[in-house]
């Protein structure tokens, strides 16, 4: 073993970290210095920067739920220690232990679980304290999908930094063909006008930028608000009224449909109130940045459609 997992080191860096976290430190140091040899893997994450393991992760911290699906998916769910808070699909990611939420992460339960790699998420992750992980040695990869296709390429990623690519190209060409199955069959279709409604209090929306948009798009439809310049914008009642949608579609925070998507029964003379489109989909099946969004843009295909049918 290598002699700096003796002496030396905790004299030059003890001070910036807590005593605890520096022994946790100093374990990984010295298990990573005994490790065997292997070819490397590397990948650029999101950031730009080059990803580098010695061999196929075997211990990983997910730090976003949609993360711990995609690798269920890829047959690594038994590989994650860690996870975030709402990591609950499929069923047995409840039983993984959990080291905060994806805004609030418990450094130190994170470095207590010696991760080779930790997966986290540029658009939910704290910046400060992703580059902490980084300054405790840890490798850290950066995702950010903004549509679609980036879901499926950003698993193809995380299967070779598991190791199981040539078992994950079955379940990537699939998923590929559905997504362009459906552009084939709907995306030049008759257009639709969309309102797709995020929240209620307040009144919160899409735009062109954000993946919701990209499903519209992908289903034929036209995303009334895909102009405005903020990714989740706030708009008020009398802005529906006004551009007056074919279809109002809402999610919710559960399975069950929102309350608030049947309080635009109020306004008679919105037409998608008149012809009875208001539709409802699933938040986990839209909104969350995973494999299943393929099964919530089946759905939005098939309310546009009922659309166009009358």
């Amino acid at each position: 073993m290598h002699e700096s997992c003796f002496i030396g080191s905790r004299r030059s860096f003890a001070g910036y970290f807590p005593l605890s976290l520096w022994s946790l430190m100093m374990v990984g140091l010295c298990w990573s210095l005994m490790g065997p040899a292997m070819a490397e893997i590397s990948v650029q994450d999101a950031k730009g920067r080059t990803i580098t393991l010695q061999r196929p992760a075997q211990r990983i911290v997910s730090l976003a739920p949609h993360v711990t699906e995609m690798l269920f998916a890829l047959g690594a769910g038994d590989r994650i220690v860690g996870t975030v808070h709402y990591s609950d699909f499929p069923p047995e990611a409840k039983k993984i232990p959990r080291v905060g939420g994806y805004h609030q992460l418990d450094l130190e339960q994170i470095y207590a679980l010696q991760p080779d790699l930790v997966l986290g998420w540029s658009g939910g992750n704290e910046r400060d304290q992703i580059e902490m992980l980084m300054k405790l040695g840890l490798r850290v990869f950066i995702s950010e999908p903004h549509r679609v296709t980036d879901i499926i390429e950003g698993m193809d990623v995380f299967a070779m930094l598991i190791g199981t690519r040539p078992q994950a190209e079955a379940l990537l060409d699939s998923l590929r063909d559905d997504w362009n199955s459906l552009g084939q069959r709907y995306a030049h279709r008759h257009p639709i006008r969309v309102f797709y409604q995020i929240w209620n209090r307040p009144l919160m929306t899409i735009n062109s930028h954000h993946m919701i948009d990209d499903v519209i798009r992908q289903c034929g439809g036209r995303n009334v608000f895909g102009e405005l310049p903020t990714l989740i914008p706030k708009i008020g009642h009398e802005a529906v009224i006004q551009t007056d949608p074919d279809v109002i579609i809402a999610s919710g925070m559960g399975e069950a449909r929102p309350e608030w998507l049947n309080q635009w029964m109020r306004w008679k003379g919105l037409r998608a109130v008149r012809n009875n489109h208001l539709y409802f989909i699933p938040p986990d099946l839209i909104q969350r940045h995973s494999p299943r969004i393929l099964q919530g843009a089946a759905l939005l295909c098939e309310q546009l459609e009922r659309a166009r049918a009358e």
